[in-house]
């Protein structure tokens, strides 16, 4: 049953059948968790662990209730703000672009992505796009000289065909959906099509030469690239280019301001990952532009809907949303996705469950990208200080000197710029190249010291998730955010496959979320000293006990073979009224999972592969992000921002379908030697038990079925590292860690038998 309450733009669901099965869960976790108590005098070691293992599972189940109570979404009426906003009137929006390495962040990619933000429907003279290249790669800005060439007949090509899909790559594929509208036949629509995507493998032509060096860009193009000279990726001066300028800000001109940049770093100084380099782009164009409204994405996450920014807008815009919403959330959805999620990371429900369950709480956290911002909340304004007719900048400082104590916050160059844009000004040059002296003193290494740029204002500095941090910074100000979820999805972007790259992206979300957790910013503080409602605190809990949640689930998986080695048990007998407890908790939780795969329009094998990689990142990604964070916390070493590699193909050519697509790859990672190591675990238990090698039971209690099957069941998640025992090249797991995590399997299986003989 799905009951719908609409109130003006939001949009309730509630799923009455859900919260029943959701109770019954409840109820036999707590029912075990009684049948643990009353039974620890009978039992040893095993069953306290198991103990505390399902005290947590129901502890994190108590906030998935909590999570998915009401399933909130938002839908925008774009004819009713024009109405009241003529669109020549519309907020100005900057637009942010951010590449950290040309090699896992092919340039290809990147200028899709701009290509796609430039053609948006919205007023271009509005519209301002600034890419930030933290890699320092000439090829980079090369692409992008060459990608305004082609978007002064991309972005009039859109707006005339109304073209749906705006990155170019995307656009020009073999499926005819997406070759042009069907209201566009004429010959007219036919000839310029041809010239667009003659002049699109032109242009990826020539970026595909400059990236394999078979050409030099600076003998190809008229461009100054003589900064790039004897430039180091961690050791460079800032460097600025104005790619393209909207002169005089005219509307009828086809293409917005576009502006490349490229930070100060310093050996020695601290970067900041992502944070910084958002930071940066925050202060540089809020002196050339200073728009209201700050829209970022990752360089592999390109507009797959140009009203994206109109949608916004409707749920910014009026009395009640600038005192209350803080920034517009899209999901992050991914395109060419590989069939059945073999990966488990495209996060389809979780978006649906989490993502709008937490919207109708106090909002959905910041994911880092697809994010349309307000410019004075990243400023550090808290709803409270919004207030008509008076100065929010002097409001903010609460009675102190306003000149000297803005400069302590912002900085001496950036003083003016935060105070237009805290009062609500957008007050820019009418030439860009006016304010570059100044943006280079703002992209400096050593501009921030003195000032609360990553510790009160900008995006916050302390994780490797600086998203998810600067979202908990916002809402423990008390502002709310807006999920939104078009259909077509507003954004797509890559997924990573194959391991290595799943792992990567894995690991980095546990270490910073971990960090969260155990840091001053633990949002526990948020809900007893800030304004941070209790129940979002809980859903904060859901994602930062990623990292701790990997050390439970990988004692209760070593369990089973525990058992079996040593002949005892950690789960009740078949005799026992307690082991229908665990059989229903089992059934009704499957129906439950799947359901929800299922109500998203996916198969069981997807619901079966999530589930089976939810097992293999715990015990390997989350685990290690956990151990990082720990060895921080030690002084041993630092956390380490690591890229994702993105390696889908952009080209308008398809070439043949990848028969090994989907398929577990490996690398020499030692990431990989938990779940391979539990692998052997889990097959030694069971060889014990075939071969009748068990010891004699104590008092009579031997392992029983549902131990067995446990095992059974942990071999089949690993199914795709027993297959790499067997594979070769990146399919095969690297002897290294085969022999790495044999002799920990046998370690276990020694400290078992010693352990039993012992007692």
């Amino acid at each position: 049953m799905l009951d719908i309450i609409r109130k003006n733009n939001r949009v309730e669901h509630r799923n009455t059948l859900h919260k029943i099965m959701e109770f019954i869960i409840l109820f036999l976790l707590l029912s075990l968790l009684v049948y643990r108590l009353l039974s620890f005098n009978n039992h040893g070691l095993s069953w306290s662990i198991a103990f505390l293992c399902e005290l947590w599972f129901t502890f994190s189940w108590v906030i998935t209730m909590s999570n998915k109570w009401i399933l909130v979404d938002h839908k925008p009426y774009p004819d009713r703000l024009l109405q009241r906003v003529p669109k020549d009137e519309l907020p100005a929006v900057d637009l942010f672009v951010t590449t950290a390495d040309p090699e896992l962040e092919p340039p290809i990619i990147t200028i899709n992505t701009v290509l796609s933000l430039l053609a948006v429907d919205y007023p271009t003279n509005k519209l301002a796009c600034y890419v930030s290249d933290d890699g320092c790669s000439p090829i980079t800005f090369y692409s992008l000289v060459e990608a305004s060439k082609f978007a002064r007949i991309w972005i009039p090509f859109c707006k005339k065909y109304n073209v749906q899909v705006r990155a170019p790559f995307r656009y020009f594929t073999n499926n005819s959906m997406l070759s042009g509208n069907n209201n566009n036949s004429s010959m007219e629509f036919k000839h310029e099509w041809k010239i667009v995507k003659d002049e699109y493998e032109q242009l990826s032509s020539k970026i595909e030469d400059a990236v394999c060096k078979s050409i030099n860009p600076s003998d190809i193009i008229e461009c100054d690239f003589s900064v790039f000279s004897n430039v180091q990726r961690n050791d460079h001066p800032t460097i600025i280019k104005v790619v393209w300028e909207n002169k005089e800000a005219n509307l009828n001109r086809p293409v917005p301001h576009l502006v490349y940049i490229s930070r100060e770093k310093r050996a020695k100084h601290p970067h900041h990952a992502k944070a910084g380099a958002m930071n940066v782009l925050t202060r540089f164009s809020g002196l050339m532009t200073n728009a209201p409204y700050m829209l970022n994405v990752d360089c592999d996450m390109f507009v797959n809907s140009p009203n994206i920014i109109l949608h916004a807008m409707c749920m910014l815009l009026g009395s009640k949303n600038e005192n209350e919403n803080a920034f517009v959330q899209c999901p992050q959805v991914f395109c060419d996705s590989l069939k059945d999620d073999p990966f488990g990371n495209q996060m389809i429900v979780w978006w649906k469950y989490v993502g709008q369950g937490v919207s109708g709480i106090q909002g959905p956290f910041y994911s880092g990208t697809g994010c349309v911002h307000r410019r004075k909340v990243i400023y550090g304004l808290s709803p409270n200080y919004v207030k008509v007719g008076e100065t929010n900048a002097i409001s903010m400082m609460n009675g102190k000197s306003a000149d000297e104590e803005l400069r302590d916050v912002f900085g001496k160059e950036f003083t003016k710029s935060a105070v237009d844009a805290l009062n609500g000004k957008a007050a820019c040059p009418d030439m860009l190249t006016e304010t570059i002296e100044a943006a280079y003193q703002v992209a400096g290494v050593g501009y921030e010291y003195g000032t609360h740029w990553g510790k009160k204002v900008g995006w916050m500095y302390g994780s490797t998730v600086e998203d998810i941090l600067t979202g908990l910074s916002i809402h423990n100000k008390g502002w709310r955010s807006i999920v939104y979820a078009p259909d077509p999805p507003a954004f797509l972007g890559f997924a990573p496959t194959g391991g290595p790259a799943s792992m990567t992206q894995q690991k980095r979300w546990a270490t910073g979320l971990f960090e969260i957790l155990l840091s001053k910013n633990c949002p526990i503080f948020g809900t007893l000293f800030a304004n941070l409602q209790f129940r979002q605190c809980l859903g904060y809990f859901c994602i930062l006990t990623w990292g701790l949640r990997s050390v439970l689930e990988l004692h209760y998986a070593a369990l089973p073979a525990y058992s079996i080695i040593t002949n005892s048990n950690f789960l009740p007998k078949g005799q026992e009224p307690a082991y229908y407890i665990l059989v229903a908790l089992f059934l009704i939780d499957t129906m439950y999972t799947s359901s929800e795969y299922l109500r998203t329009g996916q198969s069981i094998r997807a619901w079966w592969n999530n589930q089976r990689m939810g097992r293999i990142i715990s015990m390997s990604a989350w685990l290690f992000g956990f151990l990082s964070v720990i060895l921080k916390l030690l002084g041993i070493s630092e956390t380490v921002f690591e890229v994702t590699r993105k390696d889908q193909s952009t080209s308008s050519d398809e070439g043949t379908e990848d028969t090994e697509a989907g398929k577990f790859t490996f690398d020499q990672s030692p990431v990989f030697i938990p779940p391979t190591a539990m692998l052997f675990l889990q097959l030694t238990a069971l060889a014990t038990a075939l071969l009748g090698l068990q010891p004699p039971a104590r008092d009579g209690v031997e392992s029983g079925s549902l131990e067995t099957m446990c095992s059974v069941l942990l071999v089949v998640c690993l199914l795709p590292f027993l297959k790499g025992l067997f594979g070769s090249g990146k399919y095969g797991i690297p002897l290294s860690t085969i022999f790495k995590s044999a002799g920990l399997a046998l370690l276990f299986y020694t400290l078992c038998r010693y352990w039993d003989g012992s007692l």
